[in-house]
C-alpha cells in the first residue's frame, strides 16, 4: 500500500482523514488495518463516519475516532426507554434523528416558554439538558456591521470505536 512510506513502525501514527466521502474513509481504514501488525495507527475521521460499521473483522483492533455534535449514550435510561418503545410500537430501532428531534424540541420549546420573544438572548443557556451539552454561540459573518447571521452549536463530542465498542473521548 502507498501509505507505508508515510508510516513509522517505531511510533504511533495519527492519520487525519478530512474527507466526507465514506468510501474513502472505509478504504483508508481497511488499508491501515491491513498494516496493523507492523504499524500502530489511530485514524481520525469526519462526522459522516458515524454511519460506518467499524465492527467488521477486517478492521479488528483499529482505533478510529471522529467528531459529532450529538452523542447518544446507549447506557442512558431515557435512551433505553425510547428504544424499547420504538421496538414495541414500530418494530425497529430509532435513528439518531429521533433522539436529536426529541432533544431539540424539548429543550428549545422549554426555553421558548420560559423566555418568550427574548429567546435569542437566552438560547445559549445550559438548562433543559436531555442527552447532550450544547454550546450555542451567535455567528457574525460581517464583523463590521456585527449583524447576527445565525446561531451555531460549537460543542463537539469525540467518539472512539475499536472492534465495534464505542466510547467518548474527553
Amino acid at each position: 500500500m502507498a501509505l507505508t512510506s508515510y508510516l513509522d513502525s517505531t511510533t504511533q501514527t495519527v492519520c487525519i482523514a478530512g474527507s466526507l466521502d465514506d468510501n474513502f474513509g472505509n478504504h483508508l481504514c481497511e488499508g491501515l488495518s491491513s498494516l496493523s501488525k507492523t504499524y500502530r495507527t489511530t485514524i481520525i475521521g469526519m462526522p459522516t463516519w458515524d454511519n460506518t460499521d467499524f465492527s467488521r473483522p477486517e478492521l479488528a483492533g483499529e482505533e478510529i475516532t471522529y467528531s459529532t455534535p450529538f452523542y447518544i449514550n446507549p447506557n442512558d435510561s431515557l435512551v433505553r426507554q425510547i428504544q424499547s418503545n420504538f421496538r414495541t410500537k414500530f418494530y425497529s430501532r430509532p435513528s439518531d434523528m429521533v433522539f436529536r428531534g426529541y432533544e431539540s424540541t424539548y429543550r428549545f420549546a422549554r426555553l421558548l416558554l420560559l423566555h418568550g420573544k427574548s429567546l435569542s438572548g437566552s438560547i445559549g443557556e445550559k438548562k433543559y439538558k436531555v442527552f447532550n451539552d450544547f454550546n450555542i454561540e451567535p455567528v457574525f459573518l460581517n464583523k463590521q456591521t456585527m449583524t447576527l447571521d445565525y446561531f451555531e452549536n460549537k460543542k463537539l463530542y469525540f467518539i472512539r470505536k475499536v472492534d465495534g465498542n464505542i466510547t467518548t473521548v474527553n
